[in-house]
């Protein structure tokens, strides 16, 4: 049964890349970062999935609410007109308590054409644990279509995703919060 729980991420991964796969989704546009972090895998769970945790390491606002279709906002400019601060509109796909998390990510806004269009990606977090105080972070991104724009995004996430999962393990090397 063990065994069949630390699969269960994995077979949920597979799931995302099958059942929302869209017409021009190739698999090499998926983006894969990991980082091994020295925390619990439940501290970086809640680092997470909770508004103070988020504010605690990435964002100065956020909005999350873990729960199927919960929210999964974060305000990386939350005085910006609405629509472009952040993660707006995103929510919670699934999750597995202290292993895996999985929502919906938008566009940034420096490529309207996407962003406007309300189109959706997904992410894919996963927490495993290593030892008692160290964790490796999985950031899988998926639903990356082909055209000039998607070109664009990818990009965009190709350098943002290893930004956050440093950003994350320095907040818990530090110990301290953002703030």
């Amino acid at each position: 049964m063990i065994k069949i729980i630390k699969m269960l991420p994995l077979v949920c991964l597979a799931l995302f890349s099958t059942l929302f796969a869209r017409e021009g989704e190739s698999m090499n546009r998926i983006i894969v970062v990991e980082e091994t972090i020295e925390a619990s895998a439940s501290d970086i769970w809640t680092a997470w999935t909770t508004t103070e945790g988020i504010e605690s390491w990435l964002a100065d606002e956020a909005d999350i609410e873990l729960k199927i279709n919960g929210k999964f906002e974060i305000y990386f400019a939350p005085d910006a007109p609405k629509g472009t601060r952040g993660s707006e509109d995103c929510r919670i796909l699934s999750f597995l308590p202290e292993n895996m998390l999985s929502f919906s990510w938008n566009a940034p806004p420096s490529i309207p054409a996407l962003r406007d269009a309300g189109v959706k990606t997904w992410v894919v977090v996963q927490f495993v644990g290593i030892g008692e105080n160290e964790t490796k972070l999985q950031i899988t991104h998926l639903g990356i279509l082909e055209g000039s724009d998607w070109d664009a995004y990818l990009a965009y996430f190709q350098s943002a995703w290893p930004n956050v999962a440093k950003a994350c393990k320095t907040h818990f090397a530090s110990n301290e919060s953002k703030n």
